[in-house]
């Protein structure tokens, strides 16, 4: 086998669009629960009927075909609809972390230019200051709670302390003039018109002009594979943000990768666990695209919390997770304690984000009596690229094989540098990662030369990382990473972004930020600083000027003091070379800190490892 033949032909025809793919479901499993969302239910027909009044919102601000709209938004139902509202208008939706830095916030909105910005009442401060959202984008505000079940509402009103603080998780003060995007779609239900579906995919004006227009055709646009589905970020090698353009193609040719990858599963009988979240591709592939083509039940949760899951496993089991390895390992702990049957209907589980530990698979397959194989992607994948089979040929510990209609390509980093048709390195050496598939991304947003770097010609991307393919199977494993990105808890951490935060605090000289093996996390994230004379700097300090500057996960769980940081004849940071300095008996003064967040409330896929 050649490396220009797909290992797996793809045999699945992948649907047409977002909007196909919920008609499709809403029309076979109109009574089927969709969402499952702390115990409130929407059908698929309630869903459609909530996704038509919310795209019909979004015409009335002025959205059409081409136009971005913003969502920053945690797990929940709002969410999942608009999704399907956005797409539905041949819009783009920009996918946003809730949990990101303001400043990292407000530049991805500077970046894409939404026309509207949907935002949780805790992110509309980031959105707000600065003028985030863009000059001329609409915001409006999303109540979490406004998606749970009523007896939760009433309980969360109630003058208790434990009711306020919970409260005070959920919601936030909404600035006078934000109007409110659920009151919004709750009034655009109860109107009697409903927008008409064109069959005939007719193109509506993207004139930016011509809102009133647009409104007045009430008619709903119907996307075309080349339409920009999503924009994803994504912090490349060196952290500088850029956004990643999904089509209607690459998501809909991953959802027909995903069902020909799982042909175990039953259409309209499955029930999904959604813990990882919707605004990174992982969670938005295998939970909005993907769960709504099979008819699965979707039990979607905030956050990953052990107690929450159990809880919502007890009330309706689930029979498909996917997940980073600590929620797996977690998960299966506490189940298994609570009662060593609560997980037995889990028959298949995709890991991701991070390696996983075969001895983490073993426990899991034993708490299950199912399956979970490991899959390798990319956000610029949409994201999966290559996966283990589901059956006893599985390896773990390893990336698996490509994914259906995908060829890779194992090459030596330098010489591809220089010619893009450089040969293959030969079976069980090393070499860099290139994937060619329906599902790989086609450039950057606004950014040519970041895709030139990536992206070989004939649509071939560099992955950047090193794998050895074994000459046997073709089985293929990861033997490290040419791009210093570090994965915590599922989460990607890029160091020169720390590291740019770090310069600028008083006392400090010089700073490199690496991460250290953590059998729960991965690596957790560790500063190495080099200070001013008589300047002292600990962790505690370092943890509170970070605070707002970065990402909460991307705060550093330990100090180590050095004299000076090792580097290359052309001064640059040798960051490898700092890794082992620490990991060794050289390792300088460390000042050790408690993680802030023991499990992360999101799993991250991208880069290195699926998303």
């Amino acid at each position: 086998m050649t490396s220009a033949e797909p290992l797996i032909p793809l045999t699945v025809t992948p649907a047409g669009s977002t909007t196909e793919l919920l008609s499709h479901a809403a029309r076979r499993w109109p009574d089927r629960v969709a969402i499952d969302f702390l115990g409130a239910e929407l059908t698929y027909a309630e869903l459609a009927a909530q996704v038509s009044a919310a795209a019909q919102v979004l015409r009335e601000h002025g959205v059409g075909p081409g136009d971005r709209v913003a969502v920053i938004l945690p797990n929940s139902p709002q969410h999942v609809v608009a999704f399907y509202a956005i797409t539905s208008l041949g819009a783009t939706v920009a996918e946003h972390n809730p949990l990101a830095a303001p400043e990292e916030i407000r530049a991805q909105l500077r970046m894409h230019g939404a026309r509207v910005v949907l935002a949780w009442e805790h992110s509309l401060a980031a959105v707000l200051e600065g003028g985030g959202g863009g000059s001329g984008s609409t915001v409006l505000a999303v109540d979490l709670t406004a998606g749970m079940p009523r007896r939760t509402r009433l309980l969360l009103r109630l003058p208790l302390k434990a009711a306020r603080a919970k409260r005070a998780q959920l919601r936030a003060t909404v600035p006078p003039g934000v109007g409110s995007w659920d009151r919004s779609v709750a009034a655009a239900s109860r109107s009697t018109s409903r927008p008409r579906v064109n069959r005939a995919t007719a193109r509506l004006s993207t004139t930016r002009s011509e809102p009133a227009a647009r409104t007045a055709e009430d008619v709903l646009h119907t996307p075309s594979p080349g339409d920009v589905a999503v924009l994803l970020p994504t912090g490349g090698t060196t952290g500088t943000p850029k956004l990643v353009p999904l089509t209607q193609a690459n998501l809909m040719a991953n959802v027909a990768q995903g069902q020909q990858w799982v042909p175990g599963l039953r259409e309209g009988e499955e029930t999904f666990g959604a813990v990882l979240p919707f605004f990174h591709a992982f969670g938005m592939t295998l939970s909005l695209t993907f769960a709504v083509s099979k008819g699965a039940t979707q039990v979607v949760l905030p956050n990953f919390d052990v107690d929450m899951v159990v809880a919502s496993i007890r009330r309706r089991p689930w029979t498909f997770l996917a997940g980073v390895p600590p929620m797996l390992d977690r998960l299966a702990a506490a189940a298994t304690a609570a009662d060593p049957t609560l997980l037995r209907p889990l028959r298949y589980a995709i890991s991701g984000a991070m390696s996983l530990d075969p001895k983490v698979a073993q426990r899991w397959e034993e708490a299950t009596g199912g399956l979970v194989i490991e899959g390798y992607g990319m956000t610029e994948c949409s994201p999966v690229a290559l996966g283990n089979p589901f059956g006893p040929e599985r390896r773990p510990g390893t990336l698996g094989v490509p994914f259906p209609g995908t060829r890779i390509r194992v090459v030596d980093p330098d010489l591809v540098e220089e010619d893009p048709d450089a040969p293959d390195v030969p079976d069980g050496e090393v070499g860099e990662l290139l994937v060619h598939g329906p599902q790989v991304f086609g450039g950057y947003l606004d950014a040519p030369e970041e895709s030139a770097e990536v992206l070989l010609p004939g649509g071939w991307l560099r992955t950047g990382d090193l794998v050895r393919r074994d000459p046997d199977d073709g089985f293929v494993a990861l033997a490290d990473r040419r791009k210093e990105l570090i994965i915590s808890g599922g989460f990607n951490i890029y160091p020169t972004q720390v590291e740019e935060a770090v310069r600028g605090m008083p006392g400090v000289v010089d700073v490199a930020v690496v991460g250290l093996p953590d059998t729960s996390l991965g690596e957790h994230v560790v500063a190495a600083l080099v200070l001013e004379q008589g300047a002292a700097v600990d962790l505690a300090a370092l943890r509170e000027w970070l605070h707002g500057r970065v990402s909460r996960y991307a705060v550093p769980r330990a100090v180590h003091l050095l004299e000076d940081l090792p580097r290359s004849q052309l001064g640059k940071v040798l960051r490898r070379r700092v890794r082992e300095r620490l990991l060794g008996p050289q390792a300088g003064q460390p000042q050790e800190g408690q993680p802030q967040e023991s499990q992360p409330q999101e799993g991250q896929p991208q880069e290195g490892q699926p998303e």
